[in-house]
């Protein structure tokens, strides 16, 4: 009759997989997991800079000047951005306007929100500044000729 090959194995050879699989198993999820995390950041971070973009040239055309437009579009920009998680002193706004003057009936209203986003679960991220990307996304609003 014929042996099977586990019974032909010496016995110094015989063992178990189980430590080989943890280690790989580590080895291989630990950065994917955090290639996830990190992907979910940057995916969070751009949904967060596209609204808060949006919403501010929204609500600065809504203001009845300039001064109260540039503070009503930078807290909006930081709701939308805590909507999301994001800190907000990573982020800059930009305010453009055509013509020149922002508020006049027609003219464009133009805000650009940039947005740094760090790698997750770095300690001392503030003094090593690794950032996972850097995110900008502009709206366009317009101002009505009946205010």
């Amino acid at each position: 009759m014929p042996q099977s090959s586990r019974e032909r194995m010496p016995v110094q050879e015989q063992g178990s997989a189980v430590v080989e699989f943890i280690f790989l198993s580590l080895l291989l999820m630990v950065p994917l997991v955090y290639f996830i995390i990190t992907v979910g950041q940057v995916q969070g971070g751009s949904f967060a800079v596209v609204g808060a973009a949006d919403q501010a040239a929204k609500v600065y055309v809504a203001q009845p000047d300039a001064a109260s437009g540039r503070a009503a579009a930078e807290q909006a920009v930081q709701l939308a951005l805590a909507d999301y998680g994001q800190p907000a002193g990573n982020a800059r706004i930009d305010t453009s306007c055509q013509p020149a003057d922002c508020l006049a009936p027609g003219s464009a209203v133009t805000v650009t929100v940039h947005l740094t986003v760090p790698l997750p679960f770095v300690p001392f991220n503030d003094a090593l500044h690794l950032n996972a990307s850097q995110l900008s996304a502009s709206a366009t609003q317009l101002v009505g000729r009946f205010r």
